[in-house]
């Protein structure tokens, strides 16, 4: 059921305490169209709606909601074209990125659609007499609440395992990725989602405890801040719901010897101005041995000076705006408290000037425990570096951080890198290569990046009841290691 509209023309959807859902142009600050929320006094039906259908979903053969969910990720391919372009309009991302981003969410339904009847098949245990096996289930109604950085990508992690499962999913989107939202909907009912199976909702703040407080509704997933997952896991937790949640990070890559240094720079370049920054597992510390520190930073800042912000539309473009002028601001000022506080600028440092939201590629060195950038996740193409000269003292730098979500580690010696990641705090970690994603690899994090894992097998379970059958029978005859024991 598509329970939004475009809002008539001259209306403004607002409400305190809540942003509009809105498309802003961020590459020129242009409100292009702005939606209304959905009425409070249609909450409660939209999710015995959800709850209905998720009733008859669940009945379906696993294989027919599979089927579904390749169909899913068919469309993605056949519409990534018009996807990218809303992506990039909405949210800043160069369309070249917003397209490679549909393609890496198709091959997510197709994992789990050749997958996912595999992963629930029952599990049988060996028990000394009769038989017992564990079951997996779906659980019901499942609130997502996803980010704008990866529109489509963020949806699929929590919606290709669900829908093969067989629950049903409430998707709160982010407020500034409102068409990207409606078009989703669509496309999964066009791929024979039933009505009700998967529901965007431009759901006001204050009604989201409305929601997960609803009886049927089993669990609540929720990618972003880690103030936001704070807030989301303690209504969960007065709930009685189960919560899963990814949230930020302050990414160490750790550079320990680069006998291919331009290499490892392109590779960390890459990995922080990678949809302008603007990644949680993007490389965000800098962490590098003395014997290589002048020549690796000395590469980094000279790639930094060489990204020129532009049209995020042309696909010639590498550095796009950010997602809205308030995150350009908000992440100027951080840089600006470092610099104040003594931090040295290596590249850009500030702002181009062009209309939009847009922060030039920024590396910082000398950053100190006092400085905002020290601890706090920087959300834009923004490094720091720091010169380290031990293997212990690196692993305590990359340590030093509230956040434990990805790492990275470079060396010619992989045992030594294997050693150094061993120690290092965090839900997954990258050796000689830049932090990244795919189907089959668990996603999540420790500390507050919070709990939970998406994608891979694991990813199946999070909101499954893995249901214990217990049948007795006619006790098995002892073994005779057994009844040696025994005796």
């Amino acid at each position: 059921m598509t329970t939004t509209q475009s809002a008539p023309a001259g209306k403004t959807a607002s409400d305190a305490g809540d942003r509009p859902y809105a498309t802003v142009n961020p590459a020129t600050g242009q409100t292009e169209e702005e939606f209304p929320f959905l009425d409070s006094s249609a909450v409660d039906g939209v999710v015995e709606e959800a709850h209905a259908a998720f009733l008859e979903w669940r009945r379906r053969p696993v294989e027919e909601r599979a089927a579904v969910v390749r169909r899913i990720g068919e469309l993605m391919v056949e519409r990534r074209d018009d996807l990218a372009a809303l992506i990039t309009k909405e949210m800043g991302k160069p369309v070249r990125e917003a397209a490679g981003e549909a393609m890496l969410v198709s091959s997510i339904f197709a994992y789990y659609a050749d997958n996912g009847p595999r992963f629930l098949a029952p599990k049988p245990i060996d028990v000394m007499d009769g038989e017992a096996v564990v079951v997996n289930e779906p659980v019901g109604v499942v609130l997502a609440i996803e980010p704008w950085n990866f529109p489509l990508y963020q949806v699929a992690r929590v919606a290709a395992p669900n829908l093969v499962l067989g629950n049903a999913i409430l998707l709160k989107h982010a407020e500034n990725n409102p068409q990207t939202a409606l078009a989703l909907e669509r496309l999964f009912l066009d791929a024979g989602v039933p009505e009700g199976v998967y529901t965007n909702l431009f759901l006001r703040i204050s009604d989201v405890e409305r929601v997960i407080a609803h009886p049927h509704v089993q669990g609540v997933t929720l990618t972003g801040s880690d103030r936001a997952g704070s807030a989301v896991a303690s209504l969960a937790g007065k709930h009685l719901k189960k919560s899963v949640l990814e949230l930020g990070g302050s990414d160490p890559f750790i550079v320990l010897d680069a006998p291919e240094v331009q290499q490892t720079v392109k590779a960390a370049a890459m990995s922080r101005t990678m949809n302008a920054g603007q990644a949680c597992i993007a490389a965000k510390r800098f962490i590098v041995m003395d014997e290589v520190y002048d020549e690796f930073v000395a590469g980094l800042a000279e790639v930094f000076q060489g990204l020129q912000p532009g049209d995020p539309t042309d696909p010639s473009t590498r550095l796009g705006p950010l997602s809205s002028e308030r995150a350009a601001a908000d992440l100027t000022a951080q840089v600006q408290d470092a610099v104040d506080k003594g931090a040295t600028v290596l590249a850009g440092g500030g702002r181009p000037d062009r209309e939009g939201a847009y922060v030039d590629a920024t590396l910082l060195a000398d950053v100190t425990p006092e400085m905002r950038a020290y601890r706090e996740e920087l959300f834009g193409p923004v490094g720091v570096v720091h010169r380290v000269s031990s293997e212990e003292e690196a692993v305590r730098l990359a340590n030093d951080t509230p956040y434990g979500l990805s790492a990275t580690v470079f060396s010619s010696d992989v045992e030594r890198a294997r050693a150094v990641a061993d120690q290092v705090e965090s839900g997954m970690v990258w050796i000689n290569s830049p932090s990244g994603t795919s189907a089959e690899l668990p996603f999540g994090g420790v500390k507050r990046s919070g709990y939970g894992r998406e994608l891979s097998e694991l990813g199946m379970f999070e909101f499954a009841n893995r249901r214990l059958v217990r049948t007795a029978g006619a006790k098995k005859e002892a073994k005779p290691a057994d009844a040696a024991a025994a005796g």
